[in-house]
C-alpha cells in the first residue's frame, strides 16, 4: 500500500521523484527502495547514473509512460522521468530524543521548527540542518507538514540522515533540553542582538519560526535569548529555510 503523506510513524510505502532525490535515496538508503519507474525513451546521462545505482543494488526498473508518471506524482512537482517506491520516511518521537542526547559524545546541535507547513521549507531546512551537522530537527506534532514526497524531494537525501523528531508539546520539550543543559536560541524580529553577537558554540537548540507568524507566545517564552537577523533592504523578513541556513552555519563557524 502507497501512501504520499508522512505524518507520524507509518508503515506504507510512498513515491520519491526527481532525478537528484532519487539518486540521493539511492546512495543513502538503497534498501528502502522496492522499485524505480522510468520514462519510456529517456536515455542520458544524468538518468544512467540512477539506473547504475539501481542496478548495484538490486532494485527493479520498470519503463512506463509519462502519463503514468504523471498520475504517480500528482502535484506534488516534476519527476523528471524517474519515481522510486520507497519505505515510506519514519518520523522519531521524544524517546528517540532522549536517547539521541545521551549517546552524543559532542555538544547537542538541533533545529526546532515552530508552526512551519510548507513542505518545501522543512525540505530545504532538512538539507540545510544535514549540510551543517544537525543531529535532529524537531517539530511540533500540530501545525506542523511531515515527511511527505515533496519533502523529500527538495531534501535531496536529507530526510534520510537528519532524524525527524515529532513531539506532542513543544513548549515541556524545550524546557526538558533546558534542564538537560541545552542552550535555546529562538529567532524573532524584534529581538536586540543579531545572531553574530551571541555565543551559540556550547549545546545548541536553534529556533526558527514560521515566516508569517514567527514563534508562538509559548515557544517564545521557552527561549534563553532572542536573535535576528541584520535587514538592509525593504523587505522585514526571509523565508524560514534561508534564515535557519544562515543561523546554523553561523554556529558553524564559532563551532569551528
Amino acid at each position: 500500500m502507497t501512501s504520499k503523506t508522512g505524518v507520524g510513524p507509518v508503515e506504507r510505502d510512498q513515491w520519491i521523484f526527481g532525478l537528484h532525490s532519487v539518486q540521493a535515496v539511492l546512495k543513502t538508503t538503497a534498501d528502502k527502495v522496492r522499485m524505480l519507474k522510468v520514462l519510456k525513451g529517456r536515455e542520458d546521462h544524468r538518468l544512467q547514473k540512477v539506473l547504475n545505482l539501481a542496478e548495484l543494488n538490486g532494485i527493479p526498473v520498470t519503463r512506463v509512460s509519462r502519463a503514468e508518471l504523471d498520475t504517480l506524482t500528482e502535484n506534488e512537482g516534476r519527476h523528471q522521468g524517474v519515481a522510486a517506491l520507497c519505505e515510506s520516511g519514519k518520523v522519531q518521537d521524544e524517546h528517540f530524543l532522549v536517547g539521541l542526547l545521551e549517546q552524543l559524545s559532542v555538544p547537542p546541535f538541533l533545529l526546532v521548527l515552530d508552526g512551519v507547513t510548507d513542505p518545501h521549507n522543512l525540505g530545504a531546512c532538512l538539507r540545510s540542518a544535514d549540510a551543517a551537522g544537525v543531529q535532529a530537527v524537531i517539530v511540533p506534532k500540530d501545525n506542523s507538514v511531515g515527511l511527505t514526497p515533496t519533502v523529500q524531494k527538495v531534501a535531496s537525501g536529507a530526510a534520510e540522515t537528519v532524524p525527524l523528531v515529532v513531539v506532542t508539546n513543544l513548549a515541556r520539550t524545550l524546557k526538558q533540553l533546558q534542564d538537560r543543559g541545552l542552550w535555546v536560541v529562538g529567532t524573532a524580529g524584534e529581538a536586540e542582538q543579531l545572531v553574530y553577537e551571541v555565543d551559540l558554540k556550547g549545546p545548541l537548540v536553534m529556533v526558527m519560526g514560521a515566516e508569517e507568524k514567527g514563534l508562538r507566545r509559548l515557544t517564545r517564552e521557552h527561549c534563553d535569548s532572542l536573535v535576528k537577523l541584520p535587514m538592509a533592504g525593504a523587505v522585514s523578513s526571509l523565508n524560514v529555510s534561508v534564515a535557519a541556513g544562515i543561523c546554523l552555519f553561523e554556529a558553524v563557524r564559532q563551532r569551528h
